[in-house]
């Protein structure tokens, strides 16, 4: 992908989503045809090392490899890769100094990562690059017969996530992508307490990514210049960062494995945040005080499954605030808050419509993943998810999120999108699997000790 295609993608990447949804044309051929279900075991010979290559060598790509740099036993970092030649350099440094062998380190091209790809040392790719190269990276490295690892969002578009699904399936390959909110050790609990029925049949659910980027992740804190996922915010207006919220909420629900999504509708609020945000530290002159931004302030999605559940959906990333993430998970006998900490039972709360503390409830139901000190980035949920990525490398199975589990949590983004811009109207949800929901059973997280 050149520099000129990535822009092209910028501008143009929506509008294949959206003519894929309003069918003007097909995902693929193969799209409505029966495949294998990719949660299927792999049929490759286990090992004793896993052998990784990593893409992307910036803050997260450091971040990852450093939980990898504890796991000795289990693995070795063959390779590194940037397209700046200084933090591949570096990366390779810290590899040798925390005691393994030194790496080869590919940078200087932005396709030299298919060198790292296709060598025949490297069982597993992790990928912590640009959104815009999450997916073709994925899809080479598991048609090159490895492992993909893929940070948020796996795919930007809703040609992608089908592009995603359908290479697993053709190659018998896995693709997870590392949304770490799903390990947090309070989203577990809270799933085995769904899953020992304490809060009856679930109805509902709401989510939220809410946190605060303009001022250092959108643009640059000291000159206000663009970084990199700036142009999203000029050329598209969605749901840009899909994944956080509904981590946790896809086995919560048992999406996918006895329910699905069906359709989303999604409303955005004007664009009305980041200029005034420019204009009050940078004055009314800084260029971004007067840019025009496409995405809103505020993007609100609402999904309905097809067992008629519904599931509010929150992107809040502009306006200044707290970090939240406002999860509630409600029942016929009860609901759990996490902006509270908190959770009420029917019939069962020591007082009549009142909230009990969750932390009992949390030590009580905690999960058995979770029960080893907590390590690694955002508070253990990083090597949680690494670990348990490298092990399902190890023995040649199925990696704890898989792909439909993956795309499921990126395809409201640009759903999203097509519903604000065709008014908030209802837009269909491709079944990823194929029907196979109606029969797969829930495979995450199983705790066998609860």
């Amino acid at each position: 992908m050149t520099k000129s295609s990535r822009r092209q993608f910028l501008k143009t990447g929506t509008s294949v989503g959206l003519g894929l949804a309003l069918g003007s044309r097909r995902p693929t051929a193969s799209a409505s045809q029966p495949k294998p279900d990719a949660a299927n075991e792999i049929n490759l010979p286990p090992i004793e090392k896993v052998r990784i290559g990593i893409i992307g060598m910036g803050g997260r790509g450091n971040s990852l490899m450093g939980n990898l740099l504890q796991m000795k036993d289990d693995v070795e970092i063959r390779a590194v890769c940037d397209i700046y030649p200084e933090r591949a350099k570096a990366a390779q440094g810290r590899v040798v100094k925390a005691g393994f062998n030194k790496p080869q380190a590919y940078s200087g091209d932005e396709n030299i990562w298919k060198k790292l790809v296709e060598r025949n040392d490297i069982d597993a790719v992790i990928i912590a690059t640009y959104w815009q190269w999450h997916t073709p990276m994925a899809v080479y490295t598991m048609k090159a017969g490895k492992y993909a690892a893929s940070e948020v969002p796996a795919a930007y578009t809703l040609e992608e996530c089908w592009e995603l699904v359908n290479t697993s399936e053709q190659t018998g390959i896995p693709c997870m992508m590392l949304e770490n909110w799903s390990f947090r050790s309070d989203n577990l609990a809270v799933l085995n307490m769904i899953r020992k029925g304490l809060f009856g049949e679930i109805m509902h659910c709401h989510c939220a990514h809410s946190h605060d980027c303009i001022d250092h992740w959108f643009f640059d804190s000291q000159t206000g210049m663009d970084r990199w996922p700036a142009q999203f915010l000029v050329n598209h207006n969605r749901d840009q960062y899909p994944s956080h919220q509904l981590g946790p909420v896809i086995s919560w629900m048992d999406i996918n494995c006895g329910d699905r999504f069906d359709y989303v509708t999604s409303t955005s609020t004007d664009a009305v945040g980041i200029n005034e945000h420019f204009a009050e530290k940078f004055g009314p002159d800084h260029p971004n005080a007067k840019r025009k931004f496409a995405q809103g302030d505020i993007v609100t999605t609402t999904v309905r499954t097809k067992k008629g559940k519904s599931i509010v959906i929150n992107y809040d990333m502009q306006l200044p605030r707290p970090y939240d993430n406002r999860w509630l998970i409600q029942g016929t006998r009860g609901l759990y808050n996490e902006q509270r900490d908190a959770v009420y039972f029917k019939d069962k709360s020591p007082e009549y419509h009142q909230w009990e503390p969750f932390p009992p409830y949390h030590e009580k139901y905690r999960h058995s993943w979770t029960k080893e000190p907590s390590l690694g980035g955002h508070d253990g949920t990083d090597m949680r998810e690494l670990k348990l990525f490298v092990q399902a490398v190890k023995n040649r199975t199925q990696t704890p999120i898989d792909v439909y589990d993956s795309v499921t949590m990126c395809v409201h983004g640009p759903l999203s999108e097509l519903s604000i811009a065709k008014g908030s109207v209802p837009i269909k949800v491709p079944d990823f699997t194929r029907e196979k929901w109606k029969t797969r059973k829930p495979r995450f997280a199983i705790d066998n000790n609860i």
